[in-house]
């Protein structure tokens, strides 16, 4: 693999940074996969080892984590990045945050830390992409949100509440 310079790093990383931004403003998170990811690429997400979503190539791509996870309640969210660092061997990590809708009364956001794990290939496209982000925080925030009246009724019922029975079983394990 031909390694990649520090400027084509950041450049990709720039493009998936301002493709994030807009489909956060337009709720359309599949417009940019064909452009920033390899045909062939790995995409998982990680959920506390009690699920692992791991898409095969972009139609995959499309259809799970940009596609059907984005489709069940996360209207009005948004991820902004935090910082995007540069290593060896054609590869990025991001810092970014899952923001949700409203603020809260003390005007911070209601919002939780996610990292992502992406490796490039030859021409700068993601061919490996690993995310991870605290689940039972996230369960926090999305508690938060709906006593603020904020959480989306469908997360709560498709996301949510399954998340919580698994992560529970989980810890039930072995007692």
């Amino acid at each position: 693999m031909a390694l990649l310079s520090n400027d084509v790093l950041r450049a990709t990383a720039d493009k998936l940074i301002a493709a994030h931004a807009e489909a956060s403003r337009t709720t359309d998170w599949t417009f940019f996969v064909d452009e920033l990811y390899a045909g062939d690429c790995v995409y998982t997400c990680q959920y506390a080892g009690v699920m692992e979503v791991t898409a095969n190539g972009i139609d995959e791509i499309k259809a799970t984590h940009y596609g059907r996870d984005m489709l069940v309640g996360w209207e009005g969210w948004t991820f902004p990045y935090m910082g995007v660092y540069t290593g060896t061997d054609n590869r990025l990590v991001t810092h970014w945050m899952n923001r949700g809708p409203g603020k809260r009364e003390d005007g911070s956001y209601f919002e939780t830390p996610g990292i992502s794990f992406i490796t490039l290939d030859d021409e700068a496209k993601i061919c490996r992409q690993f995310d991870m982000f605290d689940l039972a925080h996230q369960m926090r925030l999305c508690d938060d949100l709906e006593e603020a009246g904020l959480l989306s009724p469908q997360l709560k019922d498709e996301w949510v509440l399954p998340m919580k029975g698994r992560l529970i079983e989980q810890l039930n394990r072995n007692r």
